[in-house]
């Protein structure tokens, strides 16, 4: 099967799909549905054909590479037009704490309840279960580390196709949209200085401070 025979399957298969549909789920259908064996370096051809394709002006949506994988998104001209037929059931709303945690998870991840709670001074308990129950954060195990080995959080793929991006690696640069640092704790023994750390405090220098 050739180049433009295989296009219009690979296009009704994304469009067709809730979800983004990798290169490797794309082989695999399209092999049982077309009975022979399909190459991956073909369905690769065929994608960056469709998004040729899709990216001229009058089509109102583009083939965009999110979450790991393919999906059709309607183009930001046409984001206001689509919203008035959605209205907000398409729109999680956050408060301001589970905001602000989704930050520090989404730039510092991995990261512990403990390490989010330094940061943001407060308890973060609602906040990451909000964030679990909504999928966009989830638990990547646990930090063989620390005491307690606690648990870690990581964004997860939800959080990465509601931002249109394949990684972590793909987000604003903190540089470019806040002047504020995010700073993670230190450890009782790093927050000394070397010369302390050394030196040995002797009985009369002792007796002498107090």
């Amino acid at each position: 099967m050739d180049i433009e025979q295989l296009m219009p399957h690979v296009e009704a298969l994304i469009f067709a799909s809730e979800r983004p549909l990798t290169q490797i789920e794309m082989t695999e259908v399209l092999g049982q549905a077309l009975e022979t064996v399909i190459e991956t370096d073909r369905i690769a051809t065929c994608l960056e054909a469709i998004r040729e394709k899709y990216d001229a002006d009058y089509y109102p949506f583009s083939l965009q590479e999110t979450g790991g994988g393919y999906q059709f998104l309607t183009k930001k001209a046409f984001h206001k037009t689509v919203l008035q037929l959605n209205g907000d059931k398409h729109i999680k709303k956050l408060s301001t704490a589970a905001m602000e945690t989704l930050s520090i998870i989404a730039y510092k991840q991995p990261i512990t309840k403990s390490e989010i709670e330094y940061i943001r001074g407060v308890s973060a308990d609602y906040s990451i279960q909000k964030l679990l129950e909504k999928e966009l954060i989830v638990i990547a195990g646990r930090n063989e580390e620390m005491v307690g080995k606690p648990l870690i959080y990581t964004t997860s793929k939800n959080f990465m196709d509601y931002l249109g991006i394949n990684s972590p690696a793909q987000l604003p640069q903190l540089k470019d949209i806040t002047d504020k640092q995010i700073v993670m704790p230190t450890s009782g023994q790093e927050a000394v200085p070397d010369d302390a750390q050394e030196r040995v405090i002797t009985p009369t220098e002792l007796r002498q401070a107090s």
